[in-house]
């Protein structure tokens, strides 16, 4: 590490982002449909196949995480690496899509009675809860990786890989659950 004071803005950061994040999601879940209607996106757009792409950047991930994984058992850092970075930048791409979506097109509604209600809101509730805390946990686990600091990389993987990695495949559960409402 260059020097303490540098580290310290870093985490600052990650942590501002943390909670910017979800907050920022959160606002987009409660704006009026009638100001997304304003933005002037209409939903034959292709901000509108954004749930497929959704779907297709967190399955991208999943493979990468696992990928990523195996990499790391085998001792092959820089595949592990590699693998990581790349989860990175389909998570970051799939966060700016969702809010592009999301700020441009009413939620839509689950539709499914039955058991199948029950199993979909456990998994949307756990994919949301679990989705807020991967966000400091991945960025802190990068971090720790990318400075070479590996007992607080090792420290924080612990948590964080297997939250990532179930955020990841739950994400894709969820549109396929939501698929027909889109």
């Amino acid at each position: 590490m260059s020097n303490s004071t540098d580290d310290k803005k870093i985490i600052r950061l990650i942590y501002a982002l943390s909670v910017i994040i979800p907050l920022v999601v959160v606002l987009l879940m409660v704006l009026p449909a009638e100001w997304k209607e304003g933005l002037g996106i209409s939903e034959n757009s292709a901000v509108s196949s954004f749930p497929f792409l959704h779907a297709v950047l967190n399955g991208a991930t999943f493979v990468c995480l696992v990928a990523a994984g195996i990499a790391i058992k085998n001792k092959k850092i820089t595949v592990h690496k590699t693998f990581m970075l790349t989860a990175f930048v389909l998570s970051s791409l799939f966060l700016i899509s969702y809010i592009i979506y999301h700020l441009t097109h009413p939620s839509a509604k689950f539709g499914g009675e039955g058991v199948v209600r029950y199993v979909y809101f456990f998994i949307l509730l756990s994919h949301i809860l679990l989705s807020v805390p991967v966000i400091p946990l991945a960025l802190l686990s990068i971090y720790r990786g990318w400075t070479n600091d590996i007992t607080k990389h090792k420290r924080i993987v612990k948590f964080a890989y297997p939250v990532w990695l179930y955020v990841a495949s739950t994400g894709v559960l969820v549109y396929l659950f939501m698929q027909p409402y889109y």
